[in-house]
C-alpha cells in the first residue's frame, strides 16, 4: 500500500496587517521529504498519527511537505503556490497512491481567494479522480462546498486548546484504512449553522462548546456513524463561508448522517446567543484583578492574540496594568525585534529606555501604531528556542527568535523577534521565569493558554484591549459574509 502524507496549515485573519510570505512558514516549521518524518514522528500531531498507522500496516509513504505558519494576514500567492505545488507534484509524479492523508487547518485564505484548502482538494481530484482523501481539520476551520465535495473523510479536533490533534489524526486514518479494506463506505453530511461564533467562546471545557462536543460524541456512538465534528469556524476571516458548521461521516447511509447533522445544527442554533463574549471596561477589569488576594491570576489580552493573527505588539492592556501598578506580573509576549536588538546591544543588567511595541498600524480597525515609552532593566537574553513539554504540540521544537526579558515597574515582559502565542509555559521557563511563583500572568492569548498555564491558574480575567483579534464584532468591517448570518441578522 502506498500513502501520500502531507501537512499545510495556516489560520488566516483577513483583517491582520501581518504579511504571510513563505518565510513565515519556514520560521514556524517547513519540512520536506524525509525531514517530515524526523520532525513529526512521536509528536502530538495528526501527521504523527498518520505515520504510526502507516508503520502498523507496512505502507510505503511519500511525504512531500509539512508546513505550518503562525496565524497572520492572507497567504502570499507564491507561498500558496509553493505549498500546494509540492503536494500536487508528488501526487502527479510519484503515484499511483492508494490514499492521501492530509493535515490541514481549514481557515487558510490566500490573497485573491476565499478558500485555500478546497481548491487544493479539487486539484488533487483532477490529478487522481478516484483517490480516497482523508483530512483532519482544526476546530476553527471554515468549511466549504469545495472541501466537502472532494474529501472522503473529514475529522475535526474536539478540544480547544487542541490537545487531541494526534487523536483526531488516528480517528481519520483508521476510518480511511477501514474504507480501503472495504469494511466501511464513508459518506459525508454537513451543514452551516449561520452563526459567526467568537473564538473566545469556543473553549472545550466550557459551554456552549462543551455541550456541542458532547453531542458529537453521542452521535458517534450511534450505529452507522463513523465521525461527527463541530467546526466553530474562524470569525476573523471575512469570507462567505466563515462560521460554525457540523460535519458527520456515516457508513454508506446518508439519511442517517443527515439526521445526525441536523440534530447537531439544531443544538448550535438553540444556543446561538451563548457563542458571544460580553465585554467590560478595561480599567474596571484590571482593578478587579488588583483586588484579588491570591494568585497566580491569569490576565488575557485576547484582542491581540497572535494565535488568531494579532500583531502581538499592541500596548493598550500592558499600559493599563502598569498604570494601576500591579506587582509581580510576568507578561508574554510582545513582538518587537528592534527592542530585542537594543537590549542585546545593552546587555543583561543594563538600564534602557525603549519605545516598546506599537510597530504595526492596523488600518482595518483604524488603529495606529502606538509604542509605549518605558524605562527598565534588561533581565535576561536567550535564543528563544525550546521543546514543548505541555499537552499541545507536545514534542515539537519551537522558536520565538532572539528573545529578551525587559523589567519595568512590577512587570517582567518577554519580548520576542518572531510572533508566538504563549500556549506553553516554555515561553517563560526557557528564559528562567517560573510562572508558579508569579502573582499575575499576563498573556496575549484567548484559550490555547489553558494547555500550558491551567495548572498555575487560580483566577482568570479577560481584558478587552485593542487589536485585530477583538471579540467586538462592531470593530470589524465585514463585506463578504453570507447574508443573514447571526448576529448580523
Amino acid at each position: 500500500m502506498r500513502l501520500l502524507l502531507a501537512m499545510m496549515k495556516h489560520e488566516t485573519n483577513t483583517f491582520s496587517p501581518v504579511p504571510t510570505p513563505l518565510q513565515r512558514f519556514r520560521d514556524w516549521g517547513l519540512h520536506e521529504g524525509d525531514a517530515v518524518v524526523k520532525a513529526y514522528r512521536g509528536t502530538n500531531r495528526p501527521l504523527a498519527a498518520y505515520l504510526e498507522l502507516a508503520d502498523e500496516i507496512g505502507a510505503e509513504i511519500v511525504t512531500p511537505i509539512a508546513a505550518e505558519g503562525m496565524p497572520s494576514g492572507p497567504v502570499a500567492p507564491e507561498a500558496y503556490s509553493y505549498l500546494t505545488g509540492k503536494i500536487l507534484d508528488a501526487l502527479a509524479t510519484q503515484g499511483p497512491f492508494d490514499a492521501a492523508l492530509l493535515d490541514l487547518h481549514g481557515a487558510m485564505v490566500p490573497e485573491g481567494m476565499v478558500d485555500g484548502e478546497g481548491p487544493l482538494l479539487q486539484r488533487m481530484r483532477e490529478i487522481a479522480p478516484g483517490l480516497p482523501i482523508g483530512v483532519t481539520f482544526d476546530m476553527h476551520g471554515n468549511m466549504t462546498d469545495a472541501i466537502m465535495e472532494n474529501a472522503t473523510v473529514v475529522v475535526g479536533y474536539k478540544t480547544y486548546p487542541h490537545v487531541d490533534m494526534y487523536k483526531a489524526g488516528k480517528q481519520c486514518g483508521r476510518i480511511m484504512l477501514r474504507a480501503l479494506r472495504g469494511e466501511v463506505r464513508p459518506v459525508i453530511s454537513w451543514g452551516q449553522a449561520g452563526i459567526l461564533a467568537q473564538t473566545l467562546r469556543m473553549g472545550s471545557d466550557e459551554e456552549p462548546m462543551q455541550g456541542a462536543i458532547a453531542a458529537c460524541v453521542a452521535e458517534e456512538s450511534r450505529v452507522g456513524i463513523l465521525a461527527a465534528s463541530i467546526f466553530g469556524g474562524f470569525p476573523m476571516a471575512d469570507i462567505p463561508d466563515a462560521g460554525l458548521s457540523m460535519v458527520v461521516v456515516s457508513d454508506g447511509d446518508k439519511p442517517t448522517g443527515d439526521a445526525a447533522r441536523d440534530r447537531l445544527l439544531r443544538y448550535a442554533r438553540d444556543t446561538r446567543t451563548d457563542w458571544f463574549h460580553i465585554h467590560q471596561p478595561l480599567e474596571a477589569a484590571v482593578a478587579r484583578a488588583k483586588a484579588l488576594s491570591d494568585g497566580p491570576v491569569v490576565l488575557l489580552d485576547h484582542a491581540d492574540n497572535v494565535g488568531s493573527g494579532g500583531t502581538s505588539d499592541v500596548m493598550t492592556v500592558i499600559a493599563e496594568v502598569l498604570r494601576q501598578d500591579l506587582q509581580g506580573v510576568i507578561m508574554a509576549a510582545v513582538w518587537d525585534p528592534v527592542a530585542v536588538q537594543a537590549m542585546q546591544k545593552a546587555g543583561v543588567g543594563a538600564t534602557v529606555t525603549l519605545d516598546l511595541g506599537g510597530k504595526s498600524p492596523m488600518p482595518s480597525i483604524g488603529f495606529p501604531a502606538k509604542p509605549l515609552t518605558l524605562t527598565g532593566r534588561v533581565r535576561r537574553l536567550s535564543d528563544g528556542e525550546w521543546t514543548v513539554r505541555g499537552p499541545m504540540y507536545t514534542g515539537s521544537k519551537v522558536t520565538a527568535g532572539p528573545t529578551a526579558v525587559f523589567e519595568t515597574g512590577g512587570m517582567q515582559i518577554v519580548v520576542t523577534s518572531l510572533h508566538h502565542e504563549p500556549w506553553d509555559a516554555g515561553i517563560f521557563t526557557h528564559i528562567g521565569i517560573d510562572p508558579a511563583h508569579s502573582r499575575y500572568i499576563l498573556l496575549k492569548s484567548r484559550v490555547h493558554y489553558r494547555a500550558g498555564f491551567r495548572p498555575f491558574e487560580q483566577h482568570r480575567i479577560t481584558l478587552d484591549g485593542d487589536g485585530v483579534t477583538t471579540s467586538d464584532n462592531t470593530r470589524l468591517s465585514y463585506a463578504r459574509l453570507k447574508p443573514g448570518i447571526y448576529p448580523f441578522n
